[in-house]
């Protein structure tokens, strides 16, 4: 970029930045619910895949295998463009977070029936001892030790959902990415709006990964374990 382009680009983000603090905002609610969603959703279809019932655990394992199985990219673009066609009409962010979270938390759910199943039996075994039910169990003894088995992997899954959040752009939400194209078509400045867009969600990647890895340690430390990895 010439000096000339690199002032007309300076200039041009200077009058964007309020645009790209509204576009950062719209993608961090995005990545917020969509992760709310897709938590509840793994601990929903990771707990089924756990039955005993078959048809539940069978309706839990194809639903996982179906979500997981199938695009996001897909799945998004299904939402918008032929649910409306059955009769059902979702607002664009309604329809990211949707797909967000029913696809991540597909994902989840391998990850909470992994973590569950991790637990040592033993453990089980000494609360049926004390005669302690199956709910009592799950969540007195085996959903403590499983949580800090989850963060990590669960870690993994919100930088993927939030990296997924360009999507949002493709069904005319107007979040960051959408609102940096906007800047790259004012200027002509290619490289540096998304070397700007690269950076901003690596900052937002970082900070989310802080998080969880101080979830980690606090999840390691409620089990007596030291000097985690996080």
């Amino acid at each position: 970029m010439t000096g000339s382009g690199t002032a007309v680009f300076l200039s041009e983000l200077g009058r964007a930045l309020p645009a790209i603090a509204e576009g950062l905002l719209v993608t961090l609610e995005a990545t917020g619910l969509g992760a709310a969603l897709a938590l509840l959703v793994a601990f929903a279809l990771g707990l089924a895949a756990r039955s005993r019932l078959l048809p539940v655990r069978g309706a839990a394992r194809f639903a996982v295998e179906l979500l997981r199985g199938t695009s996001l990219y897909v799945q998004l673009f299904w939402l918008f463009f032929a649910l409306p066609m059955l009769g059902f009409r979702l607002e664009p962010m309604a329809c990211g977070v949707l797909a967000f979270g029913l696809n991540y938390g597909a994902y989840g759910a391998e990850v909470v029936r992994g973590s569950i199943a991790a637990v040592p039996a033993a453990q089980t075994e000494a609360a049926i001892a004390l005669g302690m039910g199956p709910g009592l169990r799950l969540r007195r003894i085996v959903l403590p030790q499983a949580y800090a088995l989850m963060v990590p992997p669960f870690k993994n899954l919100l930088i993927q959902l939030l990296k997924a959040t360009p999507l949002l752009s493709l069904v005319t939400v107007a979040d960051l990415t959408f609102r940096i194209d906007q800047l790259r078509a004012a200027t002509g400045g290619t490289a540096a709006a998304y070397l700007l867009l690269l950076l901003l969600y690596f900052c937002v990647a970082a900070l989310l990964g802080a998080g969880m890895n101080a979830l980690e340690r606090r999840a390691q430390a409620r089990l007596g374990v030291v000097g985690g990895d996080a």
